[in-house]
C-alpha cells in the first residue's frame, strides 16, 4: 500500500484548458496537469512566478464522476489597429482615435457545465498540500477566474493499493450522497496525446504526455 492526497473538484462551471487560440479556447471533459498542479499551487500560496518543482514531480490521476454538460460562451472582442493611433496616453484615448478603423472578431470559450472529479496524488509532502488545500492562500477556480469550486475540496491522505481504491474514499459535496466515477484518467506511455505539462509558465507554454481513459468503478459515498 501507498499513501494518496486525495481531494475532490467541484464547479458550476470548469473550463479544462487544451490547446488555445485569439478567436477559439476549448475545453477538455476533465482537468489537465497543468491545472491541478496551478490549483495546489493557488492553495499553497505559489504565484506564478514561483518555485513549482515539488508539485511537477508528484504523480496524478484524475476519475471522471461528472463530465458536465459542455456550454460555450461568445465574446466580441474590438481591438485597435496599431497604425491608427499614434502613441495613446490610454486605452479611451486609442479607442477615440481609432473611431470607425476598429478590428472587431468573435472569440469562443467552451466550459464544462455541473462537474465533478476526484484526485489522487502521490508523491512527497502530500500532508502539508493536503492542509493548503483545506485552508487555501488563494482562491481555487477549476480552470478560468469564473469557475470557481462550489464546494470545499474535502482533501486529506488516504492509504490505498491504487488510486482507485484511494478514490472510494473521496469526501462528496453536502448535496450528494453518492457518486460513481467509470473513467480513471491516468498517465500512460500509449495512451493518447495531451498538451498538459507546463514549461514556461509566464509564457503558458505546455509540453506533450500521453494519458489513457482506464475503465473503473469507483463508488465514493455508499456502497457498489
Amino acid at each position: 500500500m501507498q499513501r494518496f492526497l486525495i481531494f475532490g473538484l467541484n464547479a458550476g462551471l470548469g473550463a479544462m484548458g487544451e490547446l488555445a487560440g485569439h478567436e477559439r479556447r476549448g475545453s477538455l471533459i476533465w482537468p489537465g496537469r497543468s491545472a491541478i498542479i496551478g490549483l495546489m499551487g493557488a492553495a499553497l500560496g505559489i504565484r506564478r512566478d514561483g518555485d513549482f518543482s515539488a508539485l511537477d514531480a508528484l504523480d496524478i490521476s484524475v476519475a471522471i464522476f461528472d463530465a458536465g454538460v459542455p456550454l460555450r460562451d461568445y465574446h466580441t472582442v474590438q481591438t485597435v489597429p496599431s497604425a491608427a493611433v499614434k502613441m495613446p496616453n490610454s486605452r479611451p484615448e486609442a479607442l477615440r482615435d481609432a473611431r470607425t478603423r476598429m478590428n472587431t472578431s468573435i472569440t469562443l470559450r467552451d466550459y464544462r457545465a455541473g462537474c465533478m472529479f476526484g484526485v489522487a496524488v502521490t508523491g512527497k509532502e502530500l500532508e502539508g498540500i493536503a492542509s493548503a488545500l483545506r485552508t487555501p492562500r488563494f482562491t481555487l477556480y477549476l480552470g478560468r477566474k469564473s469557475c470557481p469550486l462550489s464546494a470545499p475540496t474535502g482533501a486529506k491522505t488516504v492509504e490505498a493499493d491504487a488510486p482507485e481504491d484511494a478514490l472510494r474514499h473521496l469526501d462528496l459535496p453536502p448535496w450528494r450522497d453518492r457518486a460513481i466515477a467509470r473513467t480513471l484518467v491516468v498517465s500512460d506511455p500509449t495512451g493518447d496525446l495531451v498538451h498538459d505539462v507546463p514549461l514556461d509558465r509566464q509564457r503558458w507554454h505546455h509540453g506533450e504526455r500521453r494519458v489513457a481513459h482506464r475503465a473503473v468503478e469507483i463508488v465514493a459515498g455508499g456502497a457498489a
